[in-house]
C-alpha cells in the first residue's frame, strides 16, 4: 500500500463507530450483508439498448449469492432474442457480482441486469419480506399458462385512430365497433392455448376455434374489423 507524504505526516485519530452495513430486507429476514454469498433475492430488472429499439426484461432468483434461475423477455428486436438464448443458458451458476460483469452481448440485457442488481443489493426485490423467499421456478409464474410472455401491442394513428393487435390474451383477431366507431371489445385468439390443443392431436382449425375468446362488449359491436387489414 502506497501512502502521498501528505497521509504519512498526518497524526493518527481513532475511529469511533463501526455498525457494519445497514440491514436489508431478504426473504423475510433482516441481513447485513458484507459479501456476495449473503444475498438472497427474486426480483426484476428492466433494460434498454443504446438505440432504445428495445427492450428487457431479466427476472432472477438468487440464492446465497448464487443465480439458481434466469428467465429472459425481450422485445422489439430481432437479435435481442438471440442473446437472450444465451443469457438464460450463461446466467444460472453465475454469483450476481459475475453476472454484473459478463458480457450478455445485448446492450438491453445488459442494462436489466445492472437495474436488478442494484436492486437486489440495496434490498428492493420482490421476495423481500417472503419468507425463504420464492423456490427455484418461480420466473415461470409470470408467463401464465402456456408459458408465452405477456405482451400488448397497439397502434394509432391520428388520421384512423387506434388498432389493437395483441393483448395479454392473446393475438387480436377482430375489433369490435359501436355506432360511433369506437371500440367496445375484442377477439382474440390464444396461441399458446391453440398450440397446446395441436400437439394434443387436434387439426389445426379445430384448435384456433377452440382457442378464440373476446372481451368487452364484441357481441354488440355494429361492426367489426380487422385490425391488420382495415
Amino acid at each position: 500500500m502506497n501512502y502521498s507524504r501528505e497521509v504519512q505526516e498526518m497524526c493518527c485519530v481513532a475511529k469511533g463507530p463501526n455498525h457494519g452495513p445497514a440491514p436489508i430486507p431478504e426473504e423475510g429476514k433482516w441481513v447485513k450483508a458484507y459479501e456476495i454469498k449473503d444475498i438472497s433475492a427474486f426480483t426484476h430488472g428492466v433494460g434498454w439498448c443504446a438505440p432504445q429499439q428495445g427492450a428487457c426484461k431479466l427476472s432472477l432468483n438468487v440464492k446465497e449469492g448464487i443465480i439458481e434461475e434466469a428467465l429472459v423477455e425481450t422485445i422489439g428486436c430481432s437479435g435481442m432474442t438471440h442473446s437472450a438464448a444465451m443469457a438464460a443458458e450463461i446466467l444460472p451458476g453465475k454469483t450476481i457480482l459475475e453476472a454484473l460483469n459478463t458480457d450478455l452481448v445485448c446492450d438491453a440485457i445488459n442494462t436489466a441486469m445492472r437495474e436488478l442488481f442494484l436492486q437486489i443489493v440495496y434490498g428492493r426485490s420482490q421476495s423481500a419480506f417472503s419468507d425463504d423467499g420464492l423456490s427455484i421456478g418461480a420466473g415461470l409464474e409470470d408467463l401464465g399458462k402456456g408459458l408465452r410472455s405477456q405482451v400488448g401491442t397497439m397502434y394509432g394513428t391520428k388520421v384512423k385512430g387506434v388498432r389493437y393487435l395483441e393483448m395479454a390474451e392473446g393475438y387480436v383477431t377482430r375489433l369490435a365497433l359501436d355506432g360511433d366507431d369506437q371500440v367496445i371489445g375484442y377477439e382474440f385468439v390464444s396461441l399458446g392455448k391453440m398450440t397446446d390443443f395441436i400437439k394434443k392431436g387436434d387439426t389445426p382449425n379445430d384448435a384456433y376455434n377452440k382457442a378464440i375468446g373476446t372481451y368487452g362488449r364484441f357481441a354488440d359491436a355494429v361492426k367489426y374489423i380487422d385490425p391488420r387489414k382495415e
